[in-house]
C-alpha cells in the first residue's frame, strides 16, 4: 500500500540509531537556516537562495565526477554564485536579473556533471532531493564546521545587517557600510544554503532558509522572537522530516517541505486570527459618535 511506502515504522530503533549523525546535522541546520532566513525575507532574498542552491548542486555534483570532496564542491559553487549575485545585484532589479541568468546554467551544468558520473544513482538523487544515511562522520565535520562559521559571521554582523535591511538610506546616512555588508552576507548566505543542500537537496532548500522565516513573521514583529521561532520552527521541520523518513525509501525532503508548509500555514491562520481580533476589539472600543482621528 502507498501508505506503507510513505510511513513505516518495523524496526525503527534499530534504523533511528543508524541516522545518528543526521540528527544532529539536522538540529544544526534548523538552527543556521532559521537565523539566516531571517535576513532571507527581511531582504527579500528567496529568489537568491533559489540561485545559490543551484550553483551548489553544479559544484557538489562536478565534485561527485571527479571523485572529490562533494561537501567541498557544494560550498565552493555556492561561494561563487553568491560572490555573483552580491557583486552584480547590488540592486534588486539586478540581483533579479543575476539569479534569472545563473538558475538555468547551475542547473544545467551539474545535470551535465551527474549525466556524466556512471557511480551509484543513490548519490545523484540524493543531491537533488536530500539523503539522509548520507551524513557519514566526516561530513558530519564539515557541516558543523561551516555551521560555526556562518553563526559566528551571523552573531558579528547581526546588528547592522537588520538595521541596514530594515532602513538601508537611513543606515549608510549613519555610516553603516551597507553595501560591504550586503556583500558579506550573500557570502554567508552561500555558506548557509551549500550545508542545508547536504541533507535536504538543492531543490527544496528554500523550506529551510524561507518558509521557517516567513512563517515566523506571520505571527510576532518582535526583533527578538523573529528569529528564535523562525530557528524553532526550522529544527521542527528539518529533524521531524528526518523522523518521518526513517525506513522509508522515499528521500527525506518532502517530508521536511511538508511539515515546514504546514507549520507556515498555521502561522499564518493564527497570525490572520489575531489581527481579526485586534480589529475588532478597536472598533468596538470606539466610542459612539467618536471621530476617528
Amino acid at each position: 500500500m502507498i501508505w506503507q511506502e510513505v510511513f513505516n515504522f518495523d524496526d525503527y530503533g534499530a534504523l533511528l540509531a543508524l541516522v545518528r549523525n543526521s540528527l544532529i546535522a539536522g538540529a544544526v541546520l534548523g538552527v543556521v537556516g532559521g537565523l539566516a532566513g531571517t535576513f532571507v525575507i527581511m531582504r527579500d532574498l528567496p529568489f537568491a537562495v533559489h540561485g545559490i542552491s543551484e550553483l551548489s548542486f553544479a559544484g557538489a555534483a562536478g565534485a561527485l565526477l571527479l571523485g572529490t570532496s562533494v561537501a567541498g564542491g557544494s560550498i565552493a559553487g555556492a561561494l561563487l554564485a553568491a560572490a555573483l549575485i552580491g557583486v552584480l545585484g547590488a540592486r534588486a532589479r539586478g540581483r533579479g536579473s543575476v539569479v534569472g541568468v545563473l538558475m538555468p546554467f547551475g542547473l544545467g551544468l551539474g545535470v551535465l556533471f551527474l549525466s556524466l558520473y556512471t557511480g551509484r544513482s543513490a548519490n545523484r538523487f540524493g543531491l537533488l532531493t536530500g539523503q539522509i544515511v548520507a551524513v557519514d562522520a566526516p561530513r558530519l565535520s564539515w557541516l558543523l564546521g561551516t555551521s560555526a562559521v556562518v553563526l559566528v559571521c551571523l552573531a558579528v554582523m547581526w546588528r547592522p545587517l537588520a538595521f541596514a535591511s530594515l532602513d538601508p538610506g537611513v543606515a549608510a546616512a549613519r555610516g553603516v557600510p551597507v553595501r560591504t555588508l550586503s556583500l558579506l552576507f550573500m557570502l554567508v548566505l552561500g555558506l548557509a544554503v551549500a550545508v542545508s543542500v547536504q541533507v535536504v537537496g538543492a531543490l527544496l532548500v528554500l523550506a529551510l532558509l524561507c518558509t521557517p522565516a516567513a512563517a515566523a513573521v506571520r505571527v510576532t514583529a518582535s526583533p527578538v522572537l523573529v528569529p528564535v521561532l523562525s530557528a524553532v520552527l526550522a529544527t521542527v521541520s528539518v529533524v521531524g522530516g528526518i523522523l518521518l523518513s526513517i525506513g522509508s525509501d522515499i528521500p527525506v525532503s518532502p517530508y521536511v517541505t511538508t511539515i515546514s508548509f504546514v507549520l507556515y500555514g498555521v502561522c499564518r491562520t493564527a497570525g490572520a486570527v489575531r489581527a481579526r481580533r485586534g480589529r475588532t476589539a478597536r472598533r468596538g472600543g470606539a466610542r459612539p459618535g467618536a471621530v476617528p482621528a
